[in-house]
């Protein structure tokens, strides 16, 4: 009787070790938040089909990580962009990236309506919303080949989304907790300095691919980033993604590098046009008032906010008085 109580004994320390160590991290152990167990996985690219619809896949996923060499300003099959980012700059590993402006389940979410536009958009429309406005270019013909493939690859990348799956977390952004304070450019620019600039530069301008083959990493303003209006013109918008994905090199969507509080300063400063210069848009946004997302900056509003406070915040109010007058609050 004795062998076997000091064998119990002896058995449930080595439990409590183990679930212990399992529970303890370390440094070089990831801190997976709640719910991430759940994120959804890309797609295997080698179970693409080897057929002409696969052959089409494949080159709308080229043209997902290679934009600027297949249709960019001296594009091989054709001129159509303004600047020579990569549709994978924003949409990243091609779109299928978790918390990265996910596009797996674009192809079953279009037609929808889109308040920007104030009409329903086709897919088809919607990628040439961001040809003309992230790559300030003109749009692709909606019968050509690369808009064709461009939807192929849509399709088939959510194709591999299983049905039980598709309340999984990662095709949204990142959420994140509004700070009682406004984002502050200035802090901004010195977290710039210390997270950002060895890879986009000082003066913002990215780093170019040798060749023709576009960035690796983008301009954030100038003449060659992206248009206001774009997504990544919104600050908040701009801060759930950089929660998950910025410092390229040591963030990951279940272990971020950056506060929310962080990340909202450094989407201000990215994105503050008093000292940042970019492509002037071709188009006004949001005709509806209460329509527009709060993070907009544009008057006219559905609400007594400034500008500047619909640009950099503080944010919770806004989405209060919105809730309180029986508006619909988008972010």
């Amino acid at each position: 009787m004795k062998i076997f109580s000091t064998l119990f004994i002896f058995l449930a320390l080595l439990i409590t070790i183990g679930y212990t160590a399992c529970n303890t991290a370390t440094d070089n152990t990831p801190v997976i938040s709640a719910g991430f167990d759940s994120t959804y996985r890309p797609p295997d690219t080698s179970k693409i089909p080897n057929d002409k619809f696969g052959e089409m896949v494949r080159y709308g996923r080229n043209l997902m990580l290679n934009t600027a060499y297949y249709i960019g300003p001296e594009g091989k099959n054709g001129q159509y962009l303004g600047n020579k980012m990569n549709c994978t700059n924003c949409h990243q590993d091609a779109g299928t990236k978790p918390y990265a402006f996910s596009l797996m389940l674009s192809h079953e979410h279009y037609p929808q309506y889109r308040a920007r536009e104030a009409k329903v958009l086709s897919l088809a429309e919607r990628v040439n919303n961001c040809v003309m406005r992230p790559h300030s270019g003109r749009p692709l013909p909606l019968d050509s080949k690369e808009m064709l493939a461009f939807l192929s690859y849509f399709k088939w990348i959510n194709s591999q989304v299983k049905p039980e799956d598709r309340n999984m977390n990662g095709f949204q952004n990142l959420t994140i907790t509004f700070s009682p304070r406004a984002g502050d450019p200035e802090k901004g620019q010195k977290l710039y300095t210390e997270k950002c600039l060895r890879c986009h530069g000082e003066d913002g301008a990215g780093v170019f691919k040798p060749g023709n083959g576009g960035y690796l990493y983008p301009p954030l303003w100038g003449e060659f980033g992206y248009q206001p209006g774009s997504s990544m013109h919104r600050v908040i918008k701009q801060a759930r993604w950089l929660k998950a994905n910025m410092p390229n090199d040591q963030a990951t969507y279940f272990k971020p590098i950056l506060t929310d509080e962080e990340a909202i300063d450094i989407a201000s400063f990215i994105n503050d046009d008093r000292i940042h210069k970019r492509p002037s848009p071709k188009t006004i946004d949001y005709p509806f008032p209460a329509e527009k997302a709060i993070d907009y900056g544009h008057a006219p509003f559905a609400d007594t906010f400034s500008e500047m406070q619909h640009k950099f915040g503080p944010f919770q109010p806004i989405i209060d008085y919105w809730k309180k007058n029986g508006l619909k609050p988008s972010y």
